[in-house]
């Protein structure tokens, strides 16, 4: 029996579906003023890694692995894609940002009714390809988070190759 089973979870799945869904505005408010003001491209995507890394917590701590491992997998992509300097890869990058809001959006609105919120049952045909796109475009990028400094750097290396999240990720989701 998971968490979301339990009647008792009720009012706590429906609060973190609540907090959810205005953490999703906000970062479909930083996408939209990314799209609006490129320049703001890097300093925006590391917003959006915090911010979805915070539903990735919130997800993690009521039993909702999948919302958590798609969070997990926009918050990598995203702190990635904060590095580009390609503007058309920049552009490609957003608009797979925006994917990644919508489809947990869809994720949110069938945890709070209780239905399954598995990426299986939502219309992802195209959205696969494009993440496994993306991720090859990341191979050379070895920063997976907002901060940096030459210790963290290293510790990457020795510990977890980020580009082996990402694919562990996507195969963890089906995708």
């Amino acid at each position: 029996m998971s968490l979301l089973d339990d009647p008792m979870m009720k009012e706590i799945v429906d609060e973190f579906c609540d907090e959810a869904a205005d953490l999703f505005t906000q970062l479909e408010d930083i996408l939209d003023e990314i799209e609006d003001h490129p320049d703001k491209f890097s300093v925006g995507l590391e917003q959006f890694g915090q911010i979805i890394d915070r539903v990735m917590g919130a997800a993690k701590s009521i039993g909702v692995d999948e919302v958590a491992k798609f969070c997990e997998l926009g918050k990598i992509i995203g702190y990635k894609s904060s590095q580009v300097t390609d503007k058309k890869l920049q552009e490609i990058a957003v608009a797979v940002m925006f994917d990644t809001v919508d489809l947990l959006i869809k994720m949110n609105e069938k945890t709070r009714t209780g239905s399954d919120s598995s990426l299986k049952n939502l219309s992802t045909k195209t959205f696969p390809t494009r993440l496994h796109w993306l991720s090859e475009k990341f191979k050379d990028i070895d920063r997976a988070s907002c901060s940096f400094d030459e210790k963290q750097s290293t510790d990457l290396s020795k510990e977890e190759d980020p580009q082996q999240s990402i694919d562990d990720l996507l195969n963890d989701l089906g995708l």
